[in-house]
């Protein structure tokens, strides 16, 4: 059967026969590899029959390439059951068909071949200490065709053109989400045409903060309490609702997308951590966007090591606190009203058992005097990209808050508060970087159809639309995966392992996809006026806040080794 060639004729050649239960059957090979690899990995990584920490670290590159065979597999199970779901419901159609058999044809072959961990690090199986013998389930007749013939060129610029034909849809192929998600969809899609992406990139080159205006709209829109109950003044919907609502808000510009992303953090904590009486205070004015919160965990030299904090709360003869310290990389923190600000109230602790969790309350800020809460001082950090909302580095000198504000009411509680709110963090992170990648489509296509060289559209050149095309396939992947980890969470799983996945893979498909882009676009892609180099700038972040790719996959690890 012809694989190869844009004169291919536009048959049903192109896709594999049977496709369903040729890419069903490679599902199973894939497990039992996977299974075999984390066998191997802990022995590796054991001690005296019991899994060391120390031996994870001393064979991370192994251990995180675990993380990513995992992340492959899930993602596999995850795409068959969303083609089998729209089969039944008469709705795999060729679009959908050519995404799946790409899908699989490209995982596959790089997980017999080698995943990109990042653009110069390639897991190998046999470095996670796969045994060749334990290899034969990848010589499996379905997982052999699929990775030969599965991502043919033919087969990506067949998808292109159908892409073409459907381009006033909102999504490359069905998101398979029932019909209130995908009217949720048309709505802030509509708004994001609208209202956001007109102004997103004089935003970015300007350097400004996102209009009050937008906010103001966004939280008549609901999206500050999209999943706050409605008897504690939200709307109660679901994680999934978020996820839609985040990505094509950040589809828009990422800044307009992470708005939402700090209510969500601080409804997260204060409904898993906060008293009755703290939840009523503040969830409602939360879910109203009266108040705007911000997230104040990291310090200068701590990072990610969290349990290492040196910020200082100290409780005084009234009750409440005094709080000294420095905070850095912290979003959006001039124009909001209070901060869910982590610090330590036990001088003695030297990991994150001395932490507890604040709401500090403080007063919003102007360009003139952006900090001017007594006992608080700040300064922005300049940066590349994600720049709608701004960051700051803050210090704290006996900075006053009310000890009824003591998240909980009982100290040394922070540090499993925010753990608990890490899942749907992750999440919302996976969305935005579906936003952002999906942009990076939207652009790079037009451009591919409009820019001519050599006497025909940049789009005509294999090359040009094979990147489109795999932006589309990797685009539907993590969004799959991104549902899937939103439908745990609803459901009271916990879903910190699937939440990772869908943010380590979201943010590699959003990098991958903005590079492409602007590769696409190249030498207009460099310059600044060209919205690709604000994607670029922007899709860059995502690798790295809300837990970093290594942090990221060494928590996976950590997980699947347990």
């Amino acid at each position: 059967m012809p694989h190869d060639g844009q004169d291919l004729p536009q048959d049903a050649a192109i896709l594999l026969p049977d496709l369903l239960s040729l890419t069903g059957a490679a599902v199973a090979p894939v497990e039992q590899v996977f299974e075999a690899a984390r066998e191997a990995l802990r022995a590796t990584v054991s001690r005296d029959g019991k899994v060391s920490a120390g031996l994870i670290e001393a064979n991370q590159t192994a251990a995180h390439g675990l993380s990513w065979l995992a992340t492959y597999a899930e993602s596999l199970r995850q795409m068959q059951k969303w083609a089998e779901k729209l089969s039944a419901e008469g709705k795999f159609g060729e679009i959908e068909q050519l995404i799946h058999q790409i899908a699989f044809g490209e995982f596959l072959a790089q997980i017999i071949g080698g995943i990109p961990m990042s653009q110069g690090e390639i897991i190998r199986l046999g470095d996670i200490g796969v045994a060749p013998e334990a290899l034969a389930p990848l010589s499996a007749e379905a997982v052999t065709t699929l990775a030969r013939r599965g991502n043919s060129q033919a087969a990506r610029t067949r998808l292109v053109a159908l892409m073409q034909e459907q381009a006033a849809n909102i999504t490359v192929g069905a998101s398979g989400l029932d019909e209130e998600l995908e009217m949720i969809r048309e709505q802030f899609r509509r708004y994001v045409i609208d209202k956001v992406e007109p102004f997103a990139h004089e935003w970015h080159l300007k350097d400004e903060l996102i209009p009050m205006e937008v906010i103001g709209e966004l939280a008549e829109m609901g999206v500050f309490g999209l999943t706050i109950p409605e008897d504690l003044g939200g709307f109660g919907l679901s994680k999934a609702s978020m996820v839609v609502v985040s990505e094509e808000l950040s589809r828009g510009y990422i800044g307009v997308g992470s708005l939402g992303t700090r209510s969500e953090i601080a409804a997260e904590l204060i409904l898993c951590g906060g008293t009755d009486a703290q939840k009523a205070q503040w969830l409602p004015r939360i879910a109203s966007g009266e108040i705007l919160p911000t997230a104040v965990f990291t310090e200068p030299n701590t990072g990610s090591d969290l349990g290492s904090l040196r910020t200082r709360a100290v409780k005084g003869a009234d009750g409440d606190y005094a709080i000294t310290g420095n905070k850095t990389w912290i979003t959006h923190a001039a124009r909001t009203h209070v901060m869910t600000l982590l610090a330590r109230t036990d001088p003695d602790s030297k990991d994150h058992r001395g932490l507890s969790m604040f709401l500090a309350e403080k007063i919003p800020g102007t360009d003139e005097a952006p900090f001017p809460t007594e006992g608080m001082t700040g300064g922005e950090i300049e940066v590349l990209g994600y720049r709608g909302m701004k960051e700051y580095e803050l210090g704290f000198d006996n900075f006053k808050v009310k000890g009824e504000n003591l998240l909980g009411g009982e100290e040394g509680k922070g540090f499993k508060q925010l753990m608990e709110t890490f899942e749907s963090a992750r999440i919302q992170t996976a969305a935005r970087a579906i936003g952002v990648a999906q942009s990076a489509l939207d652009t790079a296509m037009q451009y591919a159809l409009d820019r001519k060289q050599f006497g025909k559209a940049l789009i005509e050149f294999p090359r040009v639309s094979g990147k489109l095309a795999m932006m589309a396939v990797e685009i539907m992947v993590a969004r799959q995966l991104t549902y899937f980890s939103a439908w745990e969470k609803d459901h009271g799983h916990r879903c910190d392992l699937e939440a990772g996945m869908a943010k380590l893979l979201g943010a590699r498909v959003a990098w991958a996809a903005t590079d492409n882009g602007l590769q696409i676009h190249g030498g207009n892609g460099f310059a600044l006026e060209y919205k690709i180099s604000r994607l670029l700038c922007d899709a860059r972040i995502l690798n790295i806040f809300e837990g970093a790719a290594e942090i990221q996959a060494q928590v996976i690890a950590r997980r699947l080794l347990a």
